[in-house]
């Protein structure tokens, strides 16, 4: 199987749990977070150096699945050139589904997020037909893709689409601008919890090891299962008020919540319903919960002995590393590189 974006937080673990599961894996990424690694890290799976801008369906032949996670990853990097999110995260997506049926590959797995569902009116939770609201470049541009994903399902090609919730838990290839790691590292750096916003908005969280298995679950199912479909990814009891993360966070670390001076509501709110993913796969459990995956994220900050310095640099945080590779003149305005000549 072909995993996109593995060079990436969720790719470095996902390559090695497959494997373990007995998959043979083959990566494609194009090395923006090369180097940028917590702690001792030596990929295991051999890797096809490609923009996913520029896969065609020769790159594919005799892969039996592929899981698409390149994308640039969230909302600040979307922000950096909605063209660019568009042309990355939508319109290469579009081809290489394309390119993947060409190739005649049995199942295509998308890394769609709960992020489209934007900013929910109330507090009930939205299922998979609920409306889709995104506020970001970034979501959009996981609505856009869905809406065309489904359309290649069939003859003997099955699409799913995943909506994970915000991903947390320690990698090879951390970050530290999603929620929870973040607030995690900034209570070790600093000894208190700082809060951005009013804390209000409500978030649905999942364990980068957890999405790792509900992956492995798309790609086995069979297609009367999945194909066509999209599917929440996390669970019911991880759905949280970013308030109520900090006062667990407080309490694993004992640093105290504080909010900034400036803390204002957060637009993007939604709990979201689990349970198409739950009736669909009843023997699937999740393993983690936000208090473990905190624990967890603690500890790791403590053994490899993270820094405010690393805290405010570039190698956790992707807008910060593509920042400087294109300061560097590394990467040309179309964040593609820039080479010798």
């Amino acid at each position: 199987m072909l995993v996109t974006g593995s060079g990436g937080y969720v790719g470095s673990v996902l390559c090695r749990v497959f494997e373990d599961h007995g998959h043979e894996v083959v990566g494609l990424d194009t090395g923006y977070y090369d180097g940028c690694d917590f702690g001792p890290y030596e990929p295991e799976s051999p890797r096809l150096e490609l923009d996913i801008r520029d896969v065609r369906p020769k790159d594919l032949e005799g892969f039996d699945a592929i899981v698409h996670l390149a994308a640039l990853s969230n909302d600040p990097l979307g922000d950096l050139s909605p063209e660019l999110t568009y042309a990355i995260n939508h319109r290469a997506t579009v081809s290489l589904v394309r390119a993947a049926k060409l190739a005649a590959v049995r199942r295509f797995v998308f890394a769609s997020s709960c992020s489209m569902y934007g900013a929910s009116d109330d507090d009930a939770l939205l299922a998979e037909d609920a409306p889709l609201k995104p506020l970001t470049p970034y979501a959009d541009s996981k609505v856009r893709c869905e809406s065309v994903l489904a359309d290649f399902d069939g003859d003997g090609f099955s699409t799913v689409a995943m909506r994970n919730a915000t991903v947390y838990g320690v990698s090879p290839r951390l970050r530290l601008d999603i929620v929870l790691n973040n607030l995690a590292a900034w209570g070790h750096v600093t000894g208190r919890l700082r809060l951005l916003s009013d804390g209000m908005s409500w978030r649905p969280l999942l364990h980068v090891r957890d999405l790792a298995k509900v992956a492995i679950a798309m790609v086995e199912a069979p297609s009367e299962l999945v194909g066509g479909k999209a599917f929440n990814v996390g669970s019911a009891e991880q759905n949280y008020l970013i308030r109520d993360l900090a006062e667990m966070l407080s309490d694993v670390t004992g640093c105290e919540v504080e909010f900034a001076g400036d803390a204002s509501p957060d637009p993007r709110s939604y709990r979201v319903d689990f349970s198409a993913l739950e009736a669909a796969f009843p023997d699937l459990r999740l393993d983690w919960d936000a208090r473990r995956g905190a624990e967890e994220l603690v500890a790791a900050y403590r053994a490899i002995g993270l820094t405010e310095e690393d805290f405010e640099g570039r190698s956790y945080v992707r807008l910060r590393q593509l920042r400087h590779l294109l300061d560097e003149h590394r990467l040309d305005e179309d964040l593609r590189w820039v080479r010798a000549t």
